[in-house]
């Protein structure tokens, strides 16, 4: 993934926090066995636990002997995406059909190495773990090999521990521009009311609060 400097995370600490944030959904990418055919893209929530993520996909899933095949993958998370017209992006005094268009956006990608999991105490430790995760005020059945309902469903799963070699994080809000555009284009955000725009107003706002004048903060840095 190509990363403009002004786009790159500020710091490891804020791709964590938005992710923390989200709903940990992503789509997990893996290499076609047929490399003539596309590669194989798997839609999951997933959970973060230190310099791993833990997945469970059902046995059925196409996708596992491309996993078993594969020495990398890829899962990315996108959010707080937002399409910025023409007209919000011109310099004063020009014409609205003069400006670029672009898109507003923040992701993250782990590029990982996948262990496949069909120990049954193993997959039952990735199911608690995502079930704490997810559902924190519990109110769900004990994940484990010999208690119930999971206990007898294990068989119709598989585990997944991605080990993480690789992190990519971009959050694309226009910290280039001036100060005056992009607050300017924050107001536009929040106007528009529409998908995901008010996600995206929030990290411009956030972006350009720690950074200011891309270029100030690329000198103090």
């Amino acid at each position: 993934m190509f990363i403009q400097p002004w786009d790159s995370a500020l710091d490891p600490a804020e791709w964590h926090d938005w992710l923390s944030a989200t709903d940990r959904f992503g789509v997990l990418a893996v290499n076609n066995l047929d490399p003539a055919q596309a590669p194989i893209m798997v839609p999951t929530h997933f959970t973060a636990r230190s310099d791993e993520l833990l997945i469970h996909l059902a046995r059925p899933n196409p996708v596992w002997p491309h996993l078993e095949a594969a020495a990398e993958v890829r899962l990315a998370v996108i959010g707080d995406y937002a399409y910025i017209p023409t007209y919000w992006r011109t310099k004063p005094g020009d014409a609205d059909e003069d400006g670029v268009p672009t898109s507003y956006y923040a992701t993250v990608q782990f590029v990982c190495r996948p262990t496949i999991i069909d120990d049954p105490q193993g997959k039952a430790q990735i199911l608690a773990t995502q079930l704490a995760d997810f559902q924190p005020e519990g109110r769900h059945g004990t994940a484990a090999v010999d208690a119930q309902p999971y206990g007898r469903m294990l068989p119709g799963i598989r585990g997944l521990r991605l080990a993480v070699v690789r992190v990519d994080a971009k959050f694309k809000y226009d910290d280039h521009k001036p100060v005056e555009h992009r607050e300017r284009v924050t107001d536009h955000l929040q106007q528009r009311g529409h998908g995901l725009d008010a996600g995206a107003a929030v990290q411009q706002r956030r972006r350009l609060a720690a950074i200011g004048d891309w270029q100030d903060h690329r000198d103090r840095s």
